[in-house]
């Protein structure tokens, strides 16, 4: 059974029957990448912290309803997850504090990961930045000021005096692209 198909049921389960041990086991899965993911956004443990509850609490609610037919379970949750990122720096004032993120910085380590969970992000950490040197210049400057700055489209738009429709256009690209890169690579995000 796919991983994803696997995804999906525990979400319904949590959605549809209240069913705290899915949610835990959502949680046991993605803790760790979207700890990751906050804590490059924003270099602050606590809002790190504070993101991963948030988001799980969000999907408890929901707040924010999967819908598979507009993506992958990991990419809607990455989705909200930076959203939630994003309201939490803005809460405490610090969007503007937000650091140059390099694509090479994407292996943070986790406390208490073991040496085959650390192992498992090395391996995605590549993979992911194998693909994004795959993209074209503009589409890989895009995807860093989108998902490692954290910049809106629209400012994203102002900034670089290109027009919203190609920044939006060249981020659907690019995310298009590094899905396919990665699904050859052997489903490492998956």
């Amino acid at each position: 059974m796919p991983q994803e198909i696997k995804d999906i049921d525990l979400y319904r389960k949590v959605v549809e029957d209240r069913d705290s041990a899915a949610l835990r086991q959502l949680y046991r899965k993605y803790e760790k990448l979207i700890y990751s993911f906050t804590y490059k956004m924003t270099a602050d443990r606590e809002i790190a912290e504070e993101v991963i509850q948030e988001v799980f609490l969000k999907i408890w609610k929901e707040h924010a309803p999967y819908q598979s037919s507009k993506g992958k379970f990991s990419s809607w949750l990455l989705t909200m997850t930076r959203n939630t990122c994003l309201d939490a720096l803005r809460k405490r004032k610090k969007h503007e504090a937000v650091e140059y993120m390099e694509y090479d910085s994407l292996n943070v380590q986790v406390s208490n990961e073991t040496p085959a969970d650390i192992v498992e992000w090395k391996e995605k950490g590549n993979a992911i930045r194998d693909c994004i040197r795959t993209l074209k210049e503009d589409q890989q400057r895009i995807v860093h000021l989108f998902y490692f700055k954290g910049l809106t489209q629209q400012t994203i738009s102002r900034s670089t005096d290109t027009p919203l429709g190609t920044v939006k256009g060249r981020i659907r690209l690019a995310l298009k692209h590094l899905h396919s890169c990665l699904k050859g690579k052997g489903g490492q995000m998956e």
